[in-house]
């Protein structure tokens, strides 16, 4: 039980380890494949590294500092201890901002994207390396109308500096560099041009957003560290100047924007105050006026030393009162009524208006005269404490705006690196290195995975079909016959050589030798001394089988007729006798007797029937009593006759001479046919009544996954002996 239970997982096992053998081995044998393919890639990798467009980066840095002043002194003054400031994303966020990139992208033109049109992908490359100048463009004003932000436009250079404007071919503006051209919704300033006549540009007009977004994509901002207030802004282009311009434009931005910030409120109240003081300056002047019209009709009625001690009071209670006012608007903005500070003020307040109200009883026991003198002075003296104040509140907000500068320091101002940060030529080189070699790789193992074709005579055994013979690739055939779709249709010229003729040492040779040897001991018990030869599909290499299976048999001293019963394409004649007519379509139609198709070659014992005239019904003539007979004929007079056919997933040819024939083998080709199409072709065999003795395997390369046995135990001949001595 035990044995039993280990043999599956032990085969299972084995199956898995010979997969992964067989997959490596596919890497291996296309070694020279991968290797081109990764040099190709590396080669690819590095003339991209070398034309790309370079980009630089320009940096600038900036500290979040604790704040050392305010807009407001008031606000100083009730709250001393300041939270310590760091950088946080909310900064990052409003330098990312529209308030700030917007100012930039107005600044710096940035809603006009312009490029000099060269040829795709590779043209700023060539003329880098070459050191032509690129055209230059700069426009100073571009407005399109709504409904065209966005839309390419093209700038075509003329002579003179002379220029036009056109869209989809129709021109829009004509004018010349330094002119402000416009027409309808359409206006242009061109500020720089240098470029040859005949040059173009594309010229785009981009929404403000849209500008924003593109300019927000080349920025990136790093804090640099959790807890510190160090900013490192970096912003990418291709070009350097415009790095470093647009980098700089940014960050003093930022800065304004937070000098603005701390500065708003002493704004606002600077406004306040230049709306206030010609209020109080004429309700001061309108007082004075009362007071001296009064005395005017009193006689200068004076106070007395009472009514002054009552009057310098008021107007002290007065001017704490208002001081007061200012305090509360001011901390009315930090705390709530129920705040200690808060509290403390309004008791204040509370205190300051009973001593006014008890002031104002004791002014009603004093003469009506001096009560109005009293009442008319008091309203003089506020006034005119209320108007210093303003005053000198007015001078301490521009002092303290003048010296605001915010909690923002730049520490480096924006600089371009000198050499670009792309492209990084090695590490382009080294990646397209790796992309190559590993996509590569994963092509062969996909197709080595899914590939369906015969890779060994273990795969055809295992369904059960006799290999009868594995012909190994000839590299001689192959260097004379460079594919076998180039057999097929080559037409005239020179006999194709016949390889058991001329290499007969060939390992392709002796396998046919090594089939002959078979095929004497299977064909002993056969009905006649017919072989039909056919294929699975085209291009098996039927044709090359038969040719060179009837010259072994012929060199042996067996008389062979060898016959081309391919009437639609066989190419028999090709090796033999550069001529198709009189052949076998004749012998059928009645036209030529048997004896007056035969053909002698230059093969001893070895004689030949083409295919003559290609009918309109070779299955049909096949079916004839005379293609009976003439086998009959050509059984009688050869040792052995031979029968090339049409592969049997084509045409149902081969079927029909299955039937004359006592045996019948089928050429399958190596790593093209899969065990699907041999299983389908003996079916279809079986089916018509032929029984298939067994496969050729044809065209076998020596890979790592083959498992065959005629490379690895070659016998040479005594000449290859002797050459091998010689050292030729």
């Amino acid at each position: 039980m035990i044995k039993n239970s280990v043999q599956p997982a032990t085969a299972a096992a084995r199956e898995e380890t010979l997969e992964w053998e067989r997959l490596l081995g596919s890497l291996w044998d296309s070694r020279w494949r991968l290797a081109l393919a990764t040099a190709l890639a590396a080669l690819l990798g590095g003339l991209y590294a070398l034309l790309a467009t370079p980009v630089y980066e320009a940096t600038a840095m900036a500290q979040v500092e604790q704040p050392t002043s305010g807009a407001s002194l008031l606000r100083q003054s009730l709250d001393n201890a300041g939270e310590q400031f760091s950088a946080t994303q909310d900064e990052v966020a409003l330098v990312n901002s529209r308030y700030v990139l917007g100012k930039t992208v107005d600044s710096q033109g940035l809603t006009v994207r312009v490029s000099a049109e060269t040829f795709p992908l590779v043209g700023k490359g060539i003329a880098r390396l070459l050191g032509k100048p690129l055209p230059q463009l700069a426009i100073a004003e571009l407005a399109v109308p709504a409904d065209m932000q966005g839309e390419p436009l093209t700038l075509s250079v003329r002579e003179d500096q002379r220029f036009t404007l056109s869209l989809d071919g129709r021109t829009l503006l004509r004018g010349r560099a330094g002119e402000t051209l416009q027409d309808g919704a359409w206006r242009l300033r061109v500020t720089t041009l240098s470029a040859e006549p005949g040059a173009t540009f594309s010229v785009v007009k981009l929404a403000r957003q849209q500008a924003i977004d593109d300019l927000r994509r080349t920025l990136s901002i790093a804090l640099a560290g959790k807890e510190s207030g160090i900013m490192t802004f970096k912003l990418e282009s291709e070009d350097p100047q415009r790095a470093k311009r647009v980098l700089q434009n940014i960050t003093e931005n930022y800065l304004q924007q937070n000098i603005d910030r701390k500065t708003e409120e002493a704004q606002r109240m600077l406004a306040f105050l230049a709306r206030q003081l010609p209020q109080i300056r004429a309700s001061l002047n309108q007082a004075e006026n009362r007071l001296n019209q009064f005395r005017r009709q009193n006689d200068s009625v004076d106070l007395s030393l009472e009514a002054k001690s009552v009057l310098d009071t008021q107007v002290q209670l007065e001017a704490q009162l208002n001081e007061l006012t200012f305090r509360e608007s001011e901390i009315s903005k930090l705390y709530t009524r129920a705040h200690p500070a808060y509290r403390a003020l309004l008791e204040k307040r509370a205190t300051l208006e009973q001593e006014k109200a008890r002031l104002g009883k004791q002014v009603q026991n004093l003469p009506k005269t001096q009560q109005e003198v009293l009442r008319l002075t008091r309203d003089v003296q506020v006034d005119q404490q209320v108007y210093m104040q303003l005053l000198n509140k007015q001078q301490e907000l521009n002092i303290s705006k003048a010296g605001t500068v915010g909690n923002i320091r730049i520490i480096d101002a924006a600089e371009t690196a000198i050499k670009p940060i792309k492209p990084q030529k090695m590490l382009i080189v080294i990646l397209a290195l790796l992309g190559g070699a590993t996509i590569t790789a994963a092509i062969i193992l996909l197709r080595s995975a899914f590939h369906r074709g015969i890779g060994d005579t273990a795969a055809l055994e295992k369904c059960g079909i006799n290999v009868y013979a594995t012909v190994p690739l000839s590299l001689w055939q192959s260097k004379r016959n460079r594919s076998q779709q180039l057999l097929l249709t080559r037409a005239g010229g020179e006999r194709l050589p016949i390889l058991a003729q001329e290499q007969p040492e060939d390992l392709a040779v002796e396998a046919f030798r090594s089939l002959r040897t078979s095929l004497h001991f299977a064909m002993t018990e056969a009905s006649n001394n017919i072989l039909m030869v056919s294929g699975a599909s085209p291009a098996s290499g039927k044709s090359f089988a038969s040719i060179n299976l009837a010259a072994v048999l012929a060199q042996a001293g067996q008389r062979v007729l060898l016959i081309d019963g391919d009437m639609r394409k066989g190419f028999l004649h090709r090796w033999l006798s550069n001529d198709a007519q009189r052949g076998l379509s004749d012998i059928l139609v009645g036209q030529l007797e048997p004896s007056l198709s035969v053909r002698t070659t230059a093969i001893a014992n070895l004689d030949f029937v083409p295919r003559g005239q290609v009918p309109p019904n070779p299955s049909e003539l096949l079916m004839h009593p005379r293609f009976t007979d003439f086998l009959r004929w050509a059984g009688q007079r050869y040792d052995m006759v031979l029968i090339d056919t049409p592969p049997i997933l084509a045409v149902t040819d081969a079927a029909i001479i299955g039937h004359h024939a006592g045996t019948s083998l089928m050429v399958v080709r190596f790593a093209a046919n899969s065990i699907k199409q041999v299983e389908t072709s003996l079916r279809r065999f079986e089916q018509n009544g032929v029984v298939v003795k067994g496969v050729i395997l044809n065209g076998v390369v020596q890979k790592a996954v083959t498992d065959v046995g005629y490379y690895n135990f070659a016998y040479p001949s005594h000449r290859e002996e002797g050459e091998a001595a010689s050292g030729t």
